[in-house]
């Protein structure tokens, strides 16, 4: 039989603590994935079946929400006095890209998501086939053929 979760969260805190802040360090992160990790396993908690390891299964659970915390870290910008003036390596043709991405919204849908999610997002084509639901073949074809017509759409040339 499981123990209730309040049990469970008083026997295995610390130790989720500690996956915790050995993953951010100690401070407010910490705390925030802790409390994240036992509040999305309290979601969880009457469908977890009997026979889980409970203290492995919360440790698991904390891994992942200070992961999650690791990753809206390396978003956030960092704050500075003055902002480097820099040209754009992008090299994105005309003035604001307009043109660019008018293109893109005209692909076909699955040829557009191929193109965003690999290209622009840096997806592989396998995390990108989960993501639109296909395979990684198809996608891998998809993104080809989405950035032959962006080419003969931006060139003026004939697909």
């Amino acid at each position: 039989m499981k123990q209730p979760f309040d049990e469970a969260a008083r026997a295995h805190g610390a130790t989720v603590l500690r996956v915790c802040r050995a993953v951010l360090g100690p401070g407010p992160d910490a705390d925030d994935a802790w409390s994240e990790a036992f509040l999305a396993a309290l979601r969880v908690w009457t469908d977890l079946p009997d026979d889980t390891n409970v203290r492995a299964w919360l440790v698991t659970v904390a891994h992942r929400k200070a992961l999650d915390i690791t990753r809206t870290r390396a978003r956030h910008a960092v704050p500075t006095a003055e902002v480097p003036e820099r040209t754009s390596s992008v090299g994105v043709p005309g003035e604001t890209g307009e043109e660019v991405w008018s293109a893109v919204a005209a692909l076909p849908e699955k040829q557009r998501l191929a193109v965003a999610y690999h290209y622009l997002g840096g997806l592989r084509h396998t995390e990108t086939a989960e993501l639109i639901g296909s395979t990684p073949a198809a996608v891998r074809r998809a993104a080809s053929d989405g950035i032959k017509n962006l080419r003969a759409q931006l060139t003026g040339a004939r697909p």
